[in-house]
């Protein structure tokens, strides 16, 4: 069949416009699973995404949490710039995923990731001698992320964030309880000196005091719908400093005067976040703050300690599932001063998201307060599993894939979310 000029105009033009609709239709679709050969720096990618205003669906449990971003070009380049894993799929692919999630029969679902969270990091200006995982994975992953601490938070400038991070921190004003072990050290030294000028700069005569003033602080960050992350000692201490409000729990030490009479009696578990019923310890060379945490009682060989993280319904319970998303449910244990968190101290309407069942202590915690939300992670370094003082800090670039990275990551992303209802 010979075809007339005009005729074979409208038909080109008929399969440039069919070749424009599939191309705007394509998908990228970033699986994480155990296809994905750079797992945390996806995480970057998915914010890198909605940052510039590109919306990113995460697939709840499918195929370990992937992502699912219409087709960019500067998405795909990022892509293999940081080496994330990727396919470009047709709309038809995207709609039969999509209609395979929403069946009822399958525990999964999607939420769109529409705006980018604000990230501070609540860590001190000197140099410590450990580092943060957190701030480790958002600078691997190239997550943007601003440093504050007390000075910022008491002159109120938390509310401009969405999400924080509390450091490796004392909030009870014992100086992390390093009396004991390094008491002589340089740096201990040099610490409780700023520490206490800072305090006194900001109107306080003790650190403990501005401390609790800056717990306080994030308490009301959280009420008014902040989302709150801590790991490793910034856990148990921040509770510890809210339920000893006007008690004198530090010894002479670390303050210049003797702790108050009858402490334990005087704790107010009302206005903790996640502990109850828990004793303080008194004694200032033991390397711990209260009975919350189970590092010196666990015992546990280190090539037998995991913990496993629990299956949340996707379609009813989005946030635990969201937080929980990963490749592997059973997750390597790690240490760190506060290391897991006894169960019997644990509040009747805290959310348990990982556990040492043999051990019946807790690893991952969440709750809500007010109209935000709190998640507690025990230990200091998912890939170091006893990051001591002065240990240098793990390289990234050699655990892409970390489950336990995973975990530090989901909580960034998780202010980013809105419940997506699906067509079928």
């Amino acid at each position: 069949m010979i075809l007339s000029r005009k005729a074979k105009k409208i038909l080109t033009l008929i399969i440039v416009f069919s070749l424009s609709i599939s191309v705007n239709a394509s998908y990228i679709f970033i699986p994480m699973d155990e296809n994905q050969q750079n797992h945390l720096k996806a995480y970057g990618i998915a914010y890198y995404a909605i940052e510039r205003n590109i919306k990113v669906d995460w697939l709840l449990n499918y195929q370990g949490g992937s992502f699912l971003i219409k087709q960019n070009l500067d998405i795909e380049k990022e892509c293999k710039l940081r080496n994330v894993s990727y396919n470009i799929i047709a709309d038809i692919q995207s709609t039969i995923i999509l209609q395979s999630i929403s069946s009822p029969e399958v525990n999964q679902d999607v939420v769109r990731l529409e705006k980018a969270p604000k990230i501070a990091i609540y860590s001190p200006k000197n140099k410590q001698p450990w580092d943060d995982a957190v701030t480790m994975a958002l600078s691997y992953a190239e997550i943007p992320y601003e440093v504050i601490y007390d000075t910022e938070v008491l002159n109120n400038l938390l509310p401009i964030y969405d999400w924080l991070h509390l450091h490796h921190e004392d909030f009870t004003g014992q100086y992390g309880k390093f009396y004991s072990s390094f008491k002589n050290a340089t740096w201990y030294k040099e610490n409780k000196k700023e520490s206490e000028k800072l305090a006194k700069e900001l109107g306080y005569n003790k650190v403990s005091k501005s401390k609790l003033a800056v717990a306080k602080k994030i308490k009301e960050f959280v009420y008014s719908g902040g989302f709150l992350f801590a790991m490793c000692s910034a856990t148990d201490s921040y509770d510890i400093a809210l339920a000893s409000e006007n008690i004198d729990i530090c010894g002479p030490m670390f303050d210049g005067d003797k702790l108050d009479d009858n402490i334990q009696e005087n704790l107010d578990f009302s206005k903790t976040f996640a502990f109850k019923d828990f004793t303080l310890e008194k004694n200032p060379n033991r390397y711990e703050f209260s009975s919350i945490d189970a590092t010196q009682t666990r015992k546990l060989n280190p090539k037998i300690d995991f913990f496993t993280l629990f299956d949340f319904s996707a379609k009813w319970d989005p946030v635990p599932t969201m937080l929980c998303q990963n490749h592997s449910q059973v997750i390597a244990g790690f240490m760190g001063q506060t290391t897991a968190f006894k169960n019997e101290y644990i509040k009747s309407d805290v959310l348990i998201m990982g556990e040492t069942k043999s051990k019946n202590e807790a690893r991952y915690i969440h709750g809500k307060i007010g109209n935000g939300t709190w998640t507690f992670y025990g230990g200091h370094d998912p890939e170091d599993y006893q990051h001591k003082v002065g240990d240098p800090k793990t390289d990234l670039s050699l655990h892409p894939n970390s489950p336990g990275y995973r975990l530090i990551l989901n909580n960034i992303l998780f202010p980013a979310a809105k419940k997506k209802k699906l067509k079928t």
